[in-house]
């Protein structure tokens, strides 16, 4: 009886040291993070990154997949700059789709030669039925007047008024019957007036205006101030549908070769940069995270710098005094149309994470085109891991 008394006597002991052993564990479990840690480790992680293609030339994104609308920005700003419309006012806000706020001149590069395309190339591809749209989801019809709209459309002009309904009730509007649009576009009371202020676009049909769906974007007025989302289709439409990316220059390849923290410091072998300071700025601060190269010849050893951390000189025009002149330092594989800018660095698992930065771009009269330096971003990107191969663009 004893024996088992002691036994019992034990265990309770034990029981009650482990029980209070276990009660320190899990509180200093939850206090300091160690639960979130854990799950964060147990989970698959999401991925927001764009979906590549590993070709000879190295990664590139697959174009085919590519598409604004899943282009996602991470953070909130608001700019105000001089345009076309006098002072212009662009305001983002993170987790917002970069077709909802980025225009077509802001994309207005040979890589892309966005402007030349219509709504029937885009319809066709998409499968869209132009004829259940109104003229108001073209959202650069709301600014046309007759002259830009007899200079856009072919053979609009030699047509009678009272046969484009949209623009017949434009003229009645003035007390006009009859004549030929082009005739009616050379009223001096009404050269400047913009379709959209005098009828409700709203009310007619796109394919109301004939051949409207088939007339190039850049032939229209001020085309540049559209949205991407203020084009049919447009936002969904991959990038293997852009005429220009045929263009494209991927020759220059190197491989990531490893990634080093922000321990470093004053970094001298730089290939990053900007198209203003070239792309071998050096960083010469404190905190210099960046991806090291190895490649042909001197590409081994070159360092792309973190754009989290360094700044560079960007934009030109008046639209370069936004954001203070500055914009990450980066490279432009890809053309003009944005910028690849190094982010994450993680040693731990030999991966970088790059990001997108975008422009504001415009053409303002008797001044010519004028573009902001890349701060708008940052968008996720290609994800590289060592040894991976990586488009360098053209090379410097």
């Amino acid at each position: 009886m004893k024996s088992s008394f002691r036994l019992n006597d034990n265990a309770l002991r034990y029981f009650i040291c482990f029980g209070l052993l276990g009660s320190l564990f899990l509180h200093s479990f939850i206090k300091y993070g160690l639960l979130n840690s854990l799950v964060g480790f147990l989970l698959p992680k999401a991925s927001a990154q764009v979906p590549i293609v590993n070709s000879p030339n190295g990664f590139t994104p697959d174009w085919s997949r590519l598409r604004f609308s899943d282009m996602i920005i991470s953070e909130s700003n608001s700019v105000t700059y001089p345009g076309t419309r006098g002072t212009e006012t662009r305001t983002w806000t993170a987790g917002q789709s970069i077709s909802e706020f980025m225009e077509l001149g802001d994309f207005e590069t040979p890589q892309l030669a966005i402007e030349n395309l219509n709504l029937s190339t885009i319809a066709s591809v998409q499968g869209i039925n132009l004829s259940r749209l109104t003229l108001d989801d073209f959202q650069l019809t709301q600014w046309q007047t007759l002259p830009n709209l007899v200079k856009a459309v072919p053979n609009l002009g030699n047509r009678n008024v009272n046969s484009v309904i949209p623009i017949r009730d434009f003229a009645r509007r003035f007390g006009i019957n009859g004549s030929t649009i082009a005739n009616l576009s050379r009223y001096e009371n009404l050269s400047n007036v913009q379709l959209g202020r005098v009828i409700n676009l709203k009310n007619y049909p796109l394919t109301s205006i004939p051949n409207i769906q088939n007339t190039s974007i850049n032939r229209f007025g001020n085309w540049q101030d559209s949205r991407i989302d203020g084009v049919p289709g447009l936002s969904t439409l991959t990038w293997d549908n852009l005429p220009g990316l045929r263009t494209l220059d991927l020759s220059f390849v190197a491989s990531f070769d490893l990634p080093l923290g922000d321990i470093e410091a004053n970094r001298t072998r730089s290939i990053s940069g900007s198209y203003q300071d070239g792309f071998n700025v050096p960083c010469l601060q404190s905190n210099c995270a960046h991806a090291e190269m190895s490649g042909i010849g001197e590409t081994t050893g070159t360092q792309w710098i973190s754009g989290k951390f360094q700044k560079v000189n960007g934009g030109f025009g008046i639209l370069k005094a936004l954001n203070d002149g500055q914009e990450p330092t980066g490279r432009n594989p890809f053309g003009s149309s944005f910028k690849q800018v190094v982010w994450n660095i993680d040693e731990g698992s030999g991966k970088v994470e790059t990001t997108m930065f975008f422009r504001i771009c415009k053409t303002i009269p008797f001044i010519g085109r004028t573009c902001s330096p890349y701060f708008i971003g940052p968008v996720p990107f290609i994800e590289y891991r060592e040894k991976d191969p990586i488009v360098l663009g053209q090379p410097e």
